[in-house]
This record gives C-alpha cells, structure tokens and sequence, in this order.
C-alpha cells in the first residue's frame, strides 16, 4: 500500500501500538520516561551518524520507530489520571462516607430510574482532588433541573465500577473507565446541597448556548420527537431522542448520521465558505478567512461536545482548511493519519471509543475503495453517477466498518444501502437548514414557517427510517463474532481489495490464504466452544434463570416465563458470546447433578431433602429456612443466593456463611455464578 511510504504513517502505527502496551500493561511513568529518555539518546546520535552517511538509515529509522513506540507509551501513561497522587481514586475507600465536593460538567442520556451527569470532583472531605465521576440522581426525587456548572455538596459513599452482572454483558464499568470516569455516585436529591453560584467554565457557555437554541425552538412550537432528532442531527446531543426512535435508526444501518461527524462539519465549512466569498482574495484576506473557518469549527466542536467523531472531524477538516488556503495539494491519507496522530497525542483514550474507530475505518476505506468502485463502473448519465457514487460510497463505508460493528453491536443492517439512499439526499437539505434555523433560534424566537419546514422534514426523515426498519427479515442479529475473527476479517478485507486494485497470482495466493486463515478461527472457535462445559447462575432481577451448557446447546432452567427483555439482556448475550443456541427451556428441579457436583436448589417451599449432602446450595425465592442448621448437617463447599431473594435474607445468610466459615457468593454483589467442567 502507498500510504504505507508516508513515514507518519508508519511512526502512527508505532505510536498506536505504544498506547495498546501501555493500556494494557500499566508500565510505571518514571520507568516509562527513562527509557524514552534513553532511546532519545540513541536516536540523536542515529540521526547525527546518519547525516554524516557513517550509519545506515535503517538503523536511524529502528530508533525513530522505538521512540515513538515509547512516545505512545509515555502519552497514555501521562493521560492515566489514576496515577496521579490527587486523584480521588486514590484517597477513597469502599463502604465509607465523604463529603464530596464536585461541579456538572456533562448531561448524559437519562437511565430507566436516574437522571445522569458527569462530573469534576473538587475536593473529597477536606482533601482537594480531581477527576471525573458519574453522579446517578433519582429521576422522582429530583424537583428541579441541574445545570451544568452546578457546584455540588454531597455526603455518602462512592462505589467503584462493578464486573458485568452476566457473562459477556457490556462492560459499562470499563467503558466508563475509558472516559478517564472511575467511579460513581448514587443519590436522591434531597442528599444533594447546590450552590447557588454556577461555575462558568467552557462547559456552562456550551450547554447554556445549546439551551438558549432548544427553548426558542421550544417557543417555535416544535414537536418534541422532531425537535430532539435536529438537536442529535445539528448540536450533537442524543440524550433525550427517544428509544424506539433511536432503534428504528440502528435497525435501519443510520444511527451514524444521529452521531456529528464528517458529513455535518464538512457542510458547516462549505456553508462558512460560502459566506466569506466576498473577502478580497489577497494574502490577508485568505488568511481571515483560514482563521474564521478555524474558529467556527472549533466553536461547533465545542458545542458537539467534543465527542471523538466531531473532535476527529473538525481535526481533520483543519488540516484540509489548512491545506487549501495555503494553495498545497494535500494527500487526502496523509491527512486523515495526521488527524488521527494529533488526536490521539492529546487524548489517547479515544483509540478505545467504538465511534472514533467507527469513523476512521469508514472514512479510510471510503478514500480507498472508492476509485476501485469507480473503475468498476462509472456511468455518464448525471442522475445514475449521483446515484451509483452514494451506493459505492455507502459500500466502501460499510466494508470498512462491517468487522467493528458485528464485532461490537452483533447485528448487520442489510438495507443499509437503501437507508442511505432515500436519506442522504434529505439529509443535506436537513442540515443546511438546520444550522441555518439554529443560528436563527440563538439570536431570538424562529419563524414558525421556518421551524415547521424543518420539523416536517424531521418527520419525513423519521418516517423513511421507520419504514427501512420494519423490514425485519434484512436486519442480521445475535451474529456471533470475537475479537480473533475480527483481526482475520480485516485481514481477508485487505488482501482481497489489494488483489483487485492489481490483480496477479501472487496477490490472488495471498488473499486466499487470508480467507483459508478466517475459516480456521471461525471453525477453531466452534470447536473450542463444543468442548466447553458450565452451568451458570444469572443474575436476574426478582427471577431465578438457571442453564447448563454443553458446546453449543444450552438448557435454560426457570420457573418464570422470560420476558423479550429478560432474554434480550441477561441471556442472548451469553449465547451470542459463546456460539450457542437454547435446545429448551425447562421447569426448575431441586436437584441437579454437574460434573461429579450435586447441586441442590431451594426455592420458596423450603423443601431440604433429608440426607442430601450437596456441594453446591442455590438458595432463590427467599426461602424461609434455618440455614446454620441446614448448614451444619450438609457442609456445602458454597451458598449461593441469586437476585430474587430479598436483601436483607441475602445479608443474614453471607454472616451465618462466614460463621460457618464456608464461601457465600450473591449473585447480586458478585455477579454471576459459574461452574466450569473440569477437562
């Protein structure tokens, strides 16, 4: 590949691959800046040898790779708040109370029960401190609304971020740890002290500028659906679209164009530049016209939110303002690697963020697939061209983002190229609109005609999608994918669009060899799951769900019938994970038997067979019971209580346990409980 003869390209990699290490081993930050510090030593004197032609410039470019690789490391290590002494993470304790001291720096989407923010905590009893936290405030307790810049008082416990209740559930935990988010707090209001005065930070002017626009278009006579759909489309904020809205987008393949990002900032720069036409074209007015565009970009980045697709593309787009206005040609790959390089020395931690890979694959191989596409056909009616370049474009992206998004979301919209056909058209229409009635709604109250062309526009968008959507058949879910048929996938994807740029023996021998290496993971990972077996207890609110699993059959055990969400939550991600199926579904008896282990189940009935000494006791349905004397005639090797019991039988039953001096496992502190075959 060319783009690979780009030397940022190649110092990028090392640079990325510098950041996984350090993510993933925690190297400490002095011994990091030793060696970097070391390697630099070499490297000045490689570089000094080598422009006296004494040393060989590979041996110069061995050292430039090294220090980057160390730079990545040195970066995410620096970025890794935890290691900082006045981190809060670092001066709390589990099951203990502080007077925290914090300031709202982020609204999030809305749990079932909470209301959520972001924020910076200040100071922990009298210690000052920093990092950020996710406030939890009960949605019924909660009388008024917070601004961001609210400065809050609050006394009680911080909890640390929780394993996944279920086996292979999302890890929110680790996903908030990513957002550099470590702990969380869980509050009603009424424990909440706000003061009066608000902290005016780069985040008050942001958030009161986005409300300023909402409550005129609010004025406007908006609909609420509409309105929160062109709030997504133009400011960046999905908070409160709704979900069934927000699932007819994702079955339709179009939740990307919710999330700011490319197709928006790249209008907003054409719209800029449309206006500043009438500068004279001398030096100092293209210069003006450079800074202006800069400026806008960067204040529409901020209003986004920052998020890694809007910081991503306004990165890149002033690297190609830049370009232009300096009348170079720019090479669009080496533009997007420098992008991606920038973003990622300031903050690492977006190299984790499923949307800022999203996007860079998708761009990347629509800059590279593209001209293939085009090759393949290029037709010379103007209607057809405009229609085959949104269809090749929609298949380069989806190539590209096809192994991340089965990988993380475990589903495929089939009609994704219908979506972004009937939309994409729409869609810029929206947009020059949208930001046009934005701008409008800052200053004062927009004109009905104006609000009610872009709210039925908003319909109409809505409308198409929920349409596409209801095509269930075409929308590919529950596909199972792990991260060592992702790796292989993306490799068959490269050696098969480097075989069809310039096709010959050895690039056909190469691509097939790719594919034969992806048949052997998948068929490697069907075999190492068909020789599993476990039995497992969910953690399932107010139900007991018991299975068993043997290779790819899975028997559920239950007495309840399971809900969609109950399975959509708490199974379909255990089979989805494991490339399994449920052979039944069967009624719960109170005795089973796994691998050479007798596990007896006492439910509601109390029911404790005499002279049954089991090795593994399942206490559900709160169970009325003597379990210290049921304990001293059976010596089970462990207790577990699922979710459907009630707390405080939960709590009695861990201090008789402890007693008793034999292991207690509540599914609903713990998690899951598993038992594995011994192979």
């Amino acid at each position: 590949m060319q783009v690979l003869k780009f030397p940022l390209a190649r110092i990028s990699v090392c640079f990325i691959f510098g950041l996984l290490a350090s993510y993933y081993f925690n190297p400490n930050l002095k011994i990091a800046f030793f060696f970097l510090g070391a390697i630099f030593f070499f490297f000045a004197i490689s570089y000094y040898l080598s422009k006296k032609q004494l040393v060989q410039k590979r041996d110069f470019g061995f050292w430039t790779y090294s220090i980057f690789f160390l730079v990545g490391i040195s970066t995410q290590s620096l970025h890794n708040k935890r290691f900082s002494e006045s981190h809060y993470v670092n001066k709390f304790q589990s099951e203990k109370n502080y007077f925290v001291r914090a300031t709202l720096v982020e609204k999030l989407k809305s749990s079932s029960s909470n209301e959520r923010y972001v924020a910076e905590i200040t100071s922990l009893d009298s210690l000052k401190t920093n990092g950020k936290i996710l406030f939890n405030i009960r949605k019924d307790s909660l009388n008024q609304k917070l601004e961001i810049g609210s400065r809050l008082l609050y006394y009680g416990e911080i909890y640390k971020h929780r394993e996944p209740n279920n086996p292979n559930q999302f890890d929110y935990g680790k996903y908030l740890e990513n957002k550099s988010i470590y702990g969380q707090i869980y509050a009603d209001a009424s424990d909440l002290k706000v003061n009066s005065v608000l902290d005016k930070n780069i985040w008050y002017y942001a958030s009161a500028f986005r409300n300023r626009i909402i409550t005129n278009l609010e004025k406007s006579g908006f609909k609420k659906d509409e309105l929160n759909v062109v709030i997504a489309l133009i400011l960046g904020q999905q908070q409160d679209i709704s979900p069934e809205i927000l699932k007819d987008y994702q079955l339709a393949g179009a939740v990307h164009i919710l999330s700011v990002s490319g197709l928006h900032v790249g209008c907003i720069m054409i719209a800029i530049g449309f206006l500043l036409k009438p500068l004279p074209k001398t030096k100092f007015g293209e210069i003006l016209k450079l800074f202006i565009i800069i400026v806008f970009l960067w204040f529409f980045a901020l209003v986004a939110g920052f998020s890694p697709a809007v910081t991503r593309s306004v990165v890149m787009f002033t690297f190609v303002a830049v370009g232009e206005y300096s009348n170079r040609k720019t090479n669009i790959f080496h533009t997007l690697i420098a992008s991606m390089f920038f973003i990622l020395l300031f903050e690492p931690s977006f190299i984790f963020d499923v949307g800022f890979q999203l996007s860079y694959c998708a761009l990347f191989f629509i800059v590279w697939l593209k001209p293939i596409f085009d090759k393949i056909w290029m037709p010379e009616n103007k209607i057809l061209k405009y229609i085959w370049g949104i269809l090749s474009v929609s298949f380069a992206a989806q190539i590209g983002a096809f192994p991340l998004s089965v990988y993380y979301f475990h589903q495929f919209p089939g009609l994704f190229f219908v979506t972004n056909l009937l939309v994409l058209p729409l869609l810029g229409v929206i947009l020059a609109l949208g930001v046009f009635v934005m701008l409008w709604a800052y200053l004062t109250a927009v004109p009905v005609f104006l609000a009610k062309i872009l709210e039925w526009s908003i319909w109409f968008l809505n409308k198409i999608i929920n349409w596409v959507a209801s095509f269930e058949s075409f929308i590919f879910q529950d596909i199972s994918f792990n991260w060592q048929m992702l790796v292989t996938c993306y490799l068959m994807i490269f050696a098969f669009a480097i075989w069809l740029m310039k096709p010959n023996f050895n690039k056909l021998s190469l691509a097939l060899v790719s594919l034969i290496v992806f048949q052997i993971t998948y068929f490697g990972t069907e075999y190492s799951n068909q020789i599993q077996e476990e039995f497992i207890v969910f953690n399932a609110k107010r139900s007991t769900i018991i299975s068993e699993r043997r290779g790819e059959s899975i028997v559920l055990y239950t007495n309840d019938s399971l809900s969609e969400a109950t399975m959509n939550f708490t199974v379909n991600p255990y089979l989805v994970g494991n490339f399994a199926s449920v052979s039944k579904i069967e009624k719960i008896s109170n005795l089973n038997y796994f691998d050479k282990n007798k596990i007896l189940i006492v439910d509601s009935l109390s029911i404790f067979p005499e002279n049954i000494n089991p090795d593994v006791l399942i206490l559900t349905q709160s169970p009325k019971l003597n379990l210290e004397r049921m304990l001293e005639k059976s010596k089970p090797k462990i207790v577990v209580a699922d979710a459907s019991n009630f707390k405080t039988y939960a709590l009695r039953w861990k201090e008789t346990c402890a007693k008793e001096k034999i292991p207690f496992h509540s599914t609903v502190e713990k998690g899951f409980y598993r038992l594995s075959k011994e192979n």
